[in-house]
């Protein structure tokens, strides 16, 4: 037998060591040590990790690479992030939101960064944003699984003309509804925000996904009405709460109620490391809080936890460049989940976790599965963190489609090697423990 592609050598996620994986017609046909058949194409991992691709499962694509227009976030808050949003929409076109869009795309794609749920906000009444990123999802489709979620960033009943372009937008294609319940008027006000959305989402067969709770104030408690629609409504496993910035604030005894109800109810739960830990506790003096919500305490119930991005170099975020394996870092740092266990945890978190809450068909690395990989410069999951390890190598449908040359130091020292490379600098032994 031949096949197109055999990948030999690799190391994978879930610990397996030198294995082969063999490729044809885009998809991977087997996956175990020595496949001894022929290929069109030999890759040698060299025993390097080979995983899945990267999955952002929170961004806004409409806002991305604006940074600076009309001016700078100078409070770095996230309500002054949503007013300057406010002030660049009038300014948009349609022409410039796919020209930023597509040049994100061709970043994320030499990430290995190859499917992104992005945020697209529909209280323009032009919906340029969707009209653009509808465009942009058709323009990536061979390279880029591209899922847009309908989001009223002004408030669903704050903003007069919120519900009617949602409307639109789904029947437009967008795919998901989206949400901003703490960000309208009155507690209440966001409790049946929730409520309309979630009905919403149950009439018409979609996902949810809301921004829910993104504050420091401890007693706003959307997710708890977005755990019990989604138990009426029959929406369980459909549901993503994304931030939760709130439970940071939360006492231990409310908290003790609320986790099993977003258990009970399958939720998605969805941290933005990087954006939350810059725009959250801006309040604080000290101590300030770090604004992540009890990850650790919910990948321990079985809550599927996925980490986005939510923002690069735009109205909220300045910096960013569609690296998940950065995203994981700081969540490392952020949850105290240094162990080897909770390393490996928050590279799922980037990986099938989020493959899981976007729905994503043919993921993994298994017979059947579709061609989708990348060779990094590492040897396992942990040390890819740690190193935000390059991307040597990214494949699409079994087609290389990015890569990357190896990161090598040339040093002149005296009685030293003459040549470095990073990824090799690693205990020989480590502890699994």
């Amino acid at each position: 037998m031949t096949f197109d592609t055999i990948i030999r050598h690799a190391n994978l996620a879930d610990d397996r060591m030198g294995v082969d994986i063999a490729i044809s017609k885009g998809r991977i046909v087997a996956v175990e040590p020595g496949i001894t058949a022929e290929a069109g194409e030999v890759i040698d991992a060299g025993g390097r990790l080979v995983s899945a691709p990267f999955i952002d499962i929170h961004f806004h694509m409409d806002a991305t690479l604006s940074l600076g227009t009309p001016r700078l976030n100078r409070s770095g808050t996230l309500l002054e992030g949503i007013q300057l949003w406010g002030e660049l929409k009038p300014l948009l076109t349609k022409e410039a939101v796919i020209e930023r869009a597509l040049r994100y795309c061709d970043l994320a794609v030499s990430q290995g960064l190859l499917a992104v749920r992005s945020h697209v906000d529909v209280c323009d009444e032009r919906l340029t944003g969707v009209e653009a990123l509808l465009e942009v999802k058709d323009l990536v489709r061979d390279y880029l699984d591209l899922q847009l979620v309908a989001f009223p960033q002004d408030g669903y009943f704050r903003s007069a003309t919120a519900a009617r372009n949602l409307e639109r937008s789904l029947d437009m294609g967008v795919d998901v509804v989206g949400g901003i319940p703490h960000f309208e008027r009155t507690m209440e006000d966001g409790r049946r925000s929730v409520t309309a959305l979630c009905e919403i989402a149950a009439e018409r067969g979609l996902l949810v996904d809301l921004h829910c709770d993104e504050t420091d104030d401890p007693m706003s408690r959307h997710i708890e009405t977005l755990a019990y629609e989604t138990q009426r409504l029959g929406l369980q496993g459909r549901v993503a709460g994304s931030h939760l910035t709130s439970m940071h604030s939360m006492d231990n005894y409310y908290v003790s109620k609320l986790l099993p109800l977003i258990v009970e109810a399958q939720i998605h739960c969805v941290p933005n490391p990087l954006a939350n830990i810059v725009l959250q506790g801006r309040h604080d003096t000290y101590p300030k809080r770090r604004g992540m919500m009890r990850v650790p305490e919910l990948m321990a119930l079985g809550v599927n936890v996925a980490y986005g991005q939510d923002s690069c170099m735009d109205p909220w975020y300045s910096f960013g460049n569609a690296d998940m394996l950065d995203v994981a870092h700081m969540a490392v740092h952020t949850g105290h989940m240094t162990s080897p266990a909770a390393v490996k945890a928050s590279f799922r978190a980037v990986t099938e976790n989020a493959a899981r809450t976007f729905g994503l068909d043919g993921y993994g690395i298994a017979p059947g599965c579709h061609a989708d990989l990348v060779l990094l410069e590492a040897r396992d999951t942990a040390e890819a963190v740690r190193m935000r390890a390059n991307r040597l190598m990214v494949l699409r449908r079994g087609k290389i489609i990015a890569q990357t040359p190896p990161r090598t130091a040339k040093l002149s020292l005296a009685g030293r090697p003459d040549t470095l490379e990073p990824w090799r600098y690693a205990p020989v032994e480590a502890s699994a423990s």
